[in-house]
């Protein structure tokens, strides 16, 4: 999210070098490339490896081969934990690509592995961010940024002080949906284009639908739940003072329910938030 501090977080690579050589152990000459990037996850490969999954600034989603990081003598094992935003080396390599080098930009692992809810909501956020970039090498700045911000916002606060978890959980599935091309229609009716107000949210139809095209399962939300959503799609910090519990519940729910629709499987994740009914 932008506004949530990552303007200084996305100059901090653009000065650096994205690409080199490195010696290999044939005495050839290995291409190299730099990235930022915020690890997703990572899973073991043989005895003392990982591959690490990452969405990088200017490479999109990365999986490349971490050697030995699983050994306590690893230089930089605990730099590429998930949530870690990083500075990278990575050397090209035939099949998976081969981390050199890793040094921390921002431990975002460290506050949220300290809170529970925080944790289960960073994970909503990272498995959203590989779900919508699904193709490896393919630059998605936008959705880098949004990951970066949103993590920044959870840890440490939006650009107008501290908001609850689930609003900033809220406020990135929202507006990393749309940068994917699926925003929810919050003003005209999603079937028919009757201008609003509406007062009925359909995940399947895309958004508000006005009373006669209203399908079975549609929620009824309230006029102050559509404005609140609104905020939250802008960015509006400021807007999202005074919100009242009931309201981010019944948005929380709506919110859950479109990301849930619109990716087709479920978030995994996801299952373990306590999360209300779109309809309360």
């Amino acid at each position: 999210m932008p506004n949530s501090g990552d303007a200084s977080v996305t100059r901090a690579g653009m000065a650096r070098q994205r690409a080199g050589l490195l010696v290999g152990s044939d005495n050839g000459e290995v291409p190299t490339y730099r990235d930022e990037a915020v690890v997703l996850r990572t899973h073991k490969l043989g005895e003392a490896d990982r591959i690490i999954t990452m969405l990088s600034r200017e490479h999109g989603k990365i999986r490349a081969v971490a050697k030995g990081v699983r050994r306590t003598t690893s230089k930089f094992g605990a730099r590429l934990e998930p949530f870690t935003h990083v500075d990278l080396q990575i050397a090209t390599g035939r099949t998976l690509d081969i981390v050199t080098q890793a040094v921390t930009l921002h431990a975002y692992s460290e506050p949220l592995g300290q809170d529970y809810q925080r944790y289960t909501i960073g994970q909503v956020m990272i498995e959203t961010a590989e779900r919508l970039v699904s193709e490896e090498g393919q630059p998605s700045l936008r959705q880098y940024q949004l990951l970066l911000g949103g993590l920044q916002a959870l840890t440490t606060g939006t650009s107008d002080g501290p908001r609850p978890p689930g609003m900033v959980m809220d406020a990135y599935l929202l507006r990393a949906v749309a940068v994917a091309g699926y925003a929810p229609n919050l003003a005209d009716c999603s079937r028919c284009g009757e201008s609003g107000p509406h007062e009925d949210f359909s995940p399947v139809l895309g958004g508000l639908v006005c009373r006669n095209c209203r399908p079975p399962g549609s929620a009824r939300v309230e006029l102050r739940t559509v404005g609140y959503l609104v905020a939250l799609m802008g960015g509006d910090w400021a807007a999202t003072r005074e919100v009242d519990e009931a309201t981010a519940r019944q948005a929380s729910g709506l919110v859950a329910a479109f990301v849930n629709w619109q990716l087709e499987r479920g978030l995994r994740s996801m299952r373990y938030l306590e999360r209300p009914r779109p309809g309360l």
